[in-house]
């Protein structure tokens, strides 16, 4: 080999860091979808509250997404409705809250749990009956579904 193509063990291994650094780099920025950093593979159902991170999941006025006397008063279930996850709660008597159960961190399906709902893939705590994040790492509320209660029927309000 001649001294112009010889390389130094310092060169060589700065090419090997720097290499090393940049395949580190890629992995990194490969994980979370972009946009929201919430929720993110498989779950159960979830809750929501406030305005929430995301728009309301696409259900028609009118349309029932559960009877009141399956909705414990003080606690919450989870139900799905034309293929969409959502979370009810009913703090006192014929006041229910509806949610998207979709979690705001990486788009979990988040369960109900009692007076809150829980998101199985990294933690995240949110009110049943607010939406609103108890504990990360899901940084926005749950998205709040408009409802009304319609005799013994919880319905979609519009």
């Amino acid at each position: 080999m001649s001294d112009a193509t010889r390389l130094s063990r310092r060169a060589l291994i700065a090419l090997g860091g720097s290499g090393g650094a940049l395949v580190l780099a890629a992995c990194a920025t490969g994980g979370a979808p972009s946009g929201d950093a919430d929720g993110g593979s498989d779950s159960t159902t979830g809750s929501g509250s406030g305005s929430g991170g995301e728009s309301a999941p696409a259900l028609a006025p009118g349309s029932e997404l559960a009877k009141l006397a399956d909705v414990p008063v003080g606690g919450s279930v989870a139900a799905t409705v034309d293929g969409e996850a959502i979370l009810l709660s009913q703090r006192t008597a014929g006041a229910v809250m509806a949610f998207s159960a979709i979690c705001t961190h990486q788009q979990c399906v988040v369960a109900a749990a009692g007076a809150e709902f829980d998101c199985p893939c990294h933690g995240s705590k949110f009110d049943a009956a607010t939406g609103d994040v108890l504990q990360g790492p899901a940084l926005k509320p749950l998205t709040a579904i408009p409802v009304e209660v319609d005799g013994d029927r919880v319905v979609v309000s519009g």
